[in-house]
């Protein structure tokens, strides 16, 4: 189960291993359900936050290749934007644009789809040279870090799949997909490891700014950013 907050009083909450999509309102008060697709596990989501007053535009990623946009109306109901299958590529992370697209990252093959989020239409490809175990977005920047599931962290431009600069961590115990985030208006990386330590990165430089050991042997695959904050998880 994972919940994300929407707005000060909305959430979404996902069991993720059934597929279901569960809104609520004041944390607890359930607004609608559905259960998605064939049923497969829930890879990724993202919202558009823009939307927030017409409710909210979720995008969805699964295990069976299906992206799919859904909007929650005015009226509460979940209503389907579009639905799609992208053949061969099991979606890992999904974000919205400014200019009303979504990047879907592929989690095997480093293959990364722009998308129009309103009809589904593929606008542009292009591929990375490594695997991707997760992806954040810096639209402020125009800029895309991906966990590169060997050495560390790989910075890229938005649409380009020449890298700008790596960040290098220390040898990884368990090669798992990590979590990666931008951090203070994107002038840092945070990302999770294998070796039970959290890195935090220079965007501009690359150098290492702290490592935060919490285990020898742990693994920190979930973090989350706000502000000056930010927290992780461990299982």
């Amino acid at each position: 189960m994972a919940t994300f907050l929407l707005a000060e009083e909305w959430a979404i909450c996902l069991n993720t291993g059934e597929s279901y999509l569960n809104f609520k309102k004041n944390r607890f008060q359930e607004i609608t359900a559905r259960r998605l697709g064939t049923g497969l596990e829930i890879t990724c989501v993202a919202w558009d936050a823009s939307w927030i007053d017409a409710g909210a535009r979720i995008a969805i990623g699964m295990h069976d290749n299906v992206v799919q946009v859904l909007l929650l109306n005015s009226n509460l109901q979940l209503q389907s934007v579009f639905a799609g299958r992208l053949e061969h590529m099991v979606p890992k992370s999904v974000a919205f644009t400014q200019r009303g697209n979504i990047y879907i990252f592929g989690l095997y093959d480093g293959n990364v789809f722009k998308m129009n989020a309103t009809d589904g239409i593929i606008l542009s490809e292009h591929c990375y040279d490594s695997v991707i175990g997760c992806a954040a977005v810096s639209l402020k920047k125009e800029l895309i870090v991906i966990d590169n599931a060997t050495n560390g962290f790989t910075l890229y431009p938005l649409d380009c799949e020449d890298p700008i600069r790596y960040f290098v961590t220390e040898p990884q115990s368990v090669l798992v997909p990590k979590q990666v985030a931008f951090g203070e208006e994107s002038k840092i990386i945070v990302g999770g490891s294998g070796n039970g330590s959290v890195y935090l990165f220079e965007r501009r430089t690359g150098r290492m700014l702290a490592k935060l050991t919490h285990s020898k042997t742990g693994l920190v695959q979930t973090i989350t950013v706000c502000r000056d904050i930010f927290a992780f998880f461990l299982p």
